[in-house]
Parts: C-alpha cells; structure tokens; sequence
C-alpha cells in the first residue's frame, strides 16, 4: 500500500496519474489523503481507497499510515503560520503515526542546501530541513527530494508577462541556478516510492537539465511565448513589503526573504556534496536528474505549460 499526500497538488496530482497506471503492475495498492474528494480526477476515482481529511491531523493520519509499506509526504504551503509550524508542526503527527504503523518507506518533497553554509539560516528551506530531520527520527527509511526553485513559480507571473512581458524576482539578472519542472518530481518520487530497495537517510537533489539565470528564462519565453520578456529585479524589501500588504503571517514572510537571500548567496549550489552527517546524497546517472532519465527542459515547459497560460484570456486564467 502507497499513500499519497496533497494529491490534488501540483506535484501530488502527478504522481497520482502516474502511479495509477503502473502501481497495480507492482502489485501495489493506493491510498490518498485529501480534504475534499471532489477535486480528485474522476479518472482515478473508483481506482484509488480515499481517505477524506487533512494530513496535519492526528486521527486523519492515524487512518491513512494503518497497513501502509510507503508514503509520499508534501506539506502544503501555508502562509498564516511560522515557517516551523508550516512544516515541522504539520509534521509532528504523521511522524508519530509512522512510528506507530511501522511505515517502512517515507519519500518527502524538500529543498536543496543541506550541509551547505547557509542552511541554518535560509528562512523557509530551513524550516523545511527541520522537518526532514523530524522525518528521519521516526525511524523510517527516508528520502528527502531536495528541489531547488520550480518552474511552476512564473505561473504567478503569467499576467505580469501577458499583460506587460515582464516577470520579476530577487536574484541577479545574471546568476545561474538550478531550477526543476514538478513533473520531473513527480516522476522521481514515483521510482523511489515503487523500487523501495533503498534504506537509510538520504537527499535526492532533483534538478533540472541546466543552470538557468533570469537572463536564460527571459531569453527563452521571448523566443517561445513570440513575444518580448524582460526580467525586473525585485529587492527583498520591496518583496517583504508586498507580501505583507497581503496579510501574511510577518514570520513566514521573513521566512520567505531568508531563504531568498540565502538563495542569493549560494545555497542551491550544493548539490553535489557527498553528504552531511547522516545524509547521504542519492544520485544517479549524471545528477541532473536522479531516477528520471532527462528531465524537462526549460524551453519544453515553456511551450506546454506557460505559453497557454499567457495566452488564455484574464478571465479564464483568474478562475483556474
């Protein structure tokens, strides 16, 4: 039995689609934990057993891990709570419950920058790490999917790039970083969650086929959207500002601007240290894209993803 967290997410719903089509071959049920069962694609309802809560609770997670050889764990954003109680107070019950159930195989969705100087104070990422470390306390076997930025964050730039082409973040115009399509998560959480020959505590950094710097990004979505874009560099007073204009909780805010910074300063770029205490670093083939085989490009993405977002309507984009 596989349960699977947040499968309505960007990246769960992926890994349901997935696993449906190829778990029963594995000779392996699938159980998903989920707060409203209508969002579930009716295309794997009848297919799946569903239990209907939230994975933060106790009792709903008590029901969920019982009878469970492996579980895919994503804690979802929430931005009215302290980046410790986002993810280590989320956490803290499933951890429990997969003690109590002896849950054998956990595969979490993370962050790059274990072992890396900045760690220990990059707000959001290191929360994150925290709640690893949660993880591997229970006693499972542990493998923590270290991502670095998503493509699927310029999705909140789609009417900024329609509208204006332009698109805006922190970093420098020029610095390079790995960046990763949740489709590619997807597909690595997968092959862990189904090939559970694995053991121990380890990270499988999931990157991208390259370093990309929001000069690459800009140049890319001009030639693919046909349409000029340009990067506007935000300072991370400006970005502390704006998100606190929208009510957000000031801790997670500050939470988001260290690990924007630490992001600034290199944090991403550890993904190739051999380890860190009990860390292990999983990788296969080249490390680009661990599990997976060659993972999306940028130029790929753009054209399947964004390109139809920028060119949908306002209207029908709001209401998506």
């Amino acid at each position: 039995m596989i349960v699977i967290t947040a499968p309505t997410g960007n990246i769960g719903r992926r890994l349901l689609s997935l696993l449906v089509e190829v778990a029963p071959a594995h000779g392996q049920e699938l159980r998903v934990v989920v707060r409203d069962p209508a969002r579930l694609p009716e295309s794997v309802r009848g297919r799946v057993e569903v239990v209907t809560g939230s994975h933060g609770d106790a009792a709903t997670v008590d029901r969920a891990f019982a009878g469970a050889d492996a579980v895919f764990w994503l804690v979802p954003p929430d931005a009215s709570r302290t980046p410790d109680e986002a993810y280590s107070g989320f956490t803290r019950p499933a951890a429990r419950a997969f003690a109590a159930h002896g849950v054998g195989h956990v595969v979490g969705v993370s962050a790059l920058g274990r072992g890396t100087p900045q760690a220990g104070r990059a707000g959001l990422v290191t929360a994150s790490l925290a709640m690893d470390d949660l993880i591997a306390d229970s006693g499972v076997a542990y493998r923590a999917l270290a991502n670095p930025s998503f493509f699927e964050n310029l999705l909140e730039d789609a009417d900024s790039i329609r509208e204006h082409g332009v698109f805006s973040d922190t970093a420098a115009a020029d610095r390079p970083a790995p960046m990763v399509g949740v489709a590619d998560i997807a597909a690595v959480a997968a092959g862990l969650l189904l090939d559970r020959s694995w053991t121990g505590v380890g990270s499988v950094p999931v990157l991208g086929p390259q370093d990309l710097s929001p000069e690459d990004l800009a140049r890319i979505m001009t030639a693919e959207l046909g349409r000029p874009v340009r990067y506007e560099r935000q300072t991370l007073d400006e970005m502390r500002s704006a998100m606190l204009g929208h009510g957000l909780n000031e801790a997670f805010v500050e939470g988001m601007v260290d690990m924007k910074r630490a992001k600034d300063e290199g944090l991403d770029s550890g993904a190739d240290r051999p380890g860190f205490g009990r860390w292990a670093v999983d990788r296969s083939g080249d490390g680009r894209a661990p599990q997976a085989g060659p993972g999306t490009g940028f130029a790929q993405w753009c054209a399947q993803i964004l390109k139809p977002a920028v060119l949908a309507a306002p209207e029908a984009h709001d209401a998506h």
